[in-house]
Parts: structure tokens; sequence; C-alpha cells
């Protein structure tokens, strides 16, 4: 009998077999849930293939968080297809080329609006789908990358994960009532598609095992995978509105 027996999940943001997204999607299937992974544009294809790679076949439907259209229409069809739903992980973030890279005076508001409504605003995009699904309460976890601090090339990125994080504490207190959690996880550096579009990403690749207390691998997304899909879970059911780092202790050490 597994965590999530009977739970009904959303998973966004699944592009290759080596994401977060996908190794998060493919324990809740493990655990008993039902899956839906969502594609957006040019990766929905990509998307499809990933798909094809999960324990059990999955539908993949269209979302583009830009577009309000897919706000109606995902949700209607996950009321058609479940009724209700018990969690959704948010794993969808983007900016301009020119957002990232070591050059922070480059970008101009229009690059920068960009990264925020993908990367943070589409939180609570997310949550205008499932939260009036999650009749019975539910669960919606976003994967973060700790902005307390400044990272070299992360730039206006981090600036959008900051963004993030604050929209996840005021969705906290907005949905709580109804008995929706949010929280989101600090994952370490995972060598994914995501982590190839940032310039330098060597840079974290190389300090982040040695600094951290337990080591990291940039290659395995399974650690982080399991801390979502336990809060997808109903063992966390009084936390809301946290972060939790999964990145070998390396947030905790100084130089």
């Amino acid at each position: 009998m597994g965590i999530l027996d009977g739970k009904r999940i959303l998973v966004t943001g699944v592009l290759t077999d080596s994401s977060i997204a996908f190794a998060t999607a493919r324990l809740a299937l493990d655990e008993g849930a039902e899956v839906v992974l969502t594609g957006a544009g040019r990766g929905l294809s990509l998307t499809r293939r990933t798909a094809r790679k999960l324990p059990r076949p999955v539908d993949v439907l269209e979302f583009d968080v830009t577009a309000p259209e897919h706000v109606t229409a995902l949700r209607d069809d996950l009321a058609r297809r479940w009724g209700r739903v018990d969690g959704a992980l948010h794993s969808i973030g983007f900016a301009p080329a020119v957002c990232l890279g070591g050059d922070f005076m480059a970008a101009t508001w229009d690059d920068v609006s960009v990264a925020v409504q993908i990367s943070a605003y589409s939180l609570k995009t997310v949550a205008e789908v499932v939260g009036p699904l999650m009749t019975e309460g539910g669960s919606i976890v976003g994967l973060d990358f700790d902005a307390t601090v400044a990272w070299p090339a992360y730039d206006w990125m981090g600036v959008a994960k900051a963004a993030f994080e604050s929209t996840s504490r005021y969705l906290a207190r907005t949905l709580g009532p109804d008995g929706i959690r949010v929280n989101l996880v600090a994952a370490g550096p995972i060598r994914s598609m995501a982590a190839k579009s940032i310039p330098g990403f060597t840079a974290f690749e190389e300090v982040w095992d040695p600094r951290s207390p337990l080591g990291w691998d940039v290659t395995d997304a399974e650690p982080v995978a399991r801390a979502c899909v336990a809060l997808l879970s109903d063992w966390f059911p009084a936390t809301t509105g946290e972060i939790v780092h999964v990145d070998g202790g390396y947030h905790a050490m100084g130089a």
C-alpha cells in the first residue's frame, strides 16, 4: 500500500526523464497515485514522448500558463476525468536568455516580466486550475532553488524564484481555510534540461558535492522526488507555507 493510494495528482513540467518532475511522477505512480502530466508549446511532444518511459500509461494535457483559456480547459478536463484533484506539482520555469548568464543589467522589463509570469505567477495559475477541484483538501508542491542569496549567473531567475517563494506563502494563507497546503522543495542542482539552459551551471556542480555534509549527486533526482511525494501525501497534514531543502545540507553551510 503506497502513501498516495487513491490520490489524483497533476504533474506539470515533465520534459525529459532526467527531470525532478519525471522522477516525482514515476514515484507517485509507484506509490499508488493516478497521474496526469501537462506540457506546453513545442515541449508538448517531448512531454508525450517522455511519458512513455513511466511505469504505467498516463495522459498528457496541454497547459500553457500564459494562456487563460488553458486554465479553464485543463480544470474542466480534470473535473470530467476525476471529479476532484488531491495534489499538484508545479515544475514550470522559463526566462529569456538575456535574464541569465551574469550580465544582470542587460535584461529589460519585457524580458523580466516573462520570467516572473512563467516562473512565479504561474504558481497562482496552477492553483486556479486545481484549487476548485480540491474539494477534500489537497497539496500543491512547487520546485524551488533557494532564493535567499544571489547565485552566479542565475540573475533574474533568482529574482523570479524570490517572487515564487513569496507567492507560495500568500497562497498558503489564502488556500489554507479550504484545507489546501502549499509548500516548496528547494532542490540542489540536478543535471536536467532546465539546468543546461543556465550558463555556468558547472560552477554549481563543482562546489555542491564537496560542500554538502551529505554529499550531492547532480544526476540523481530521486531524493527530491521523495520529498515532493511525501508533501503530496497525507503525511504532512499541518505543514504549509514551508520551504523544504533537499540539497545535501548545502544551504546550511558557510564557505
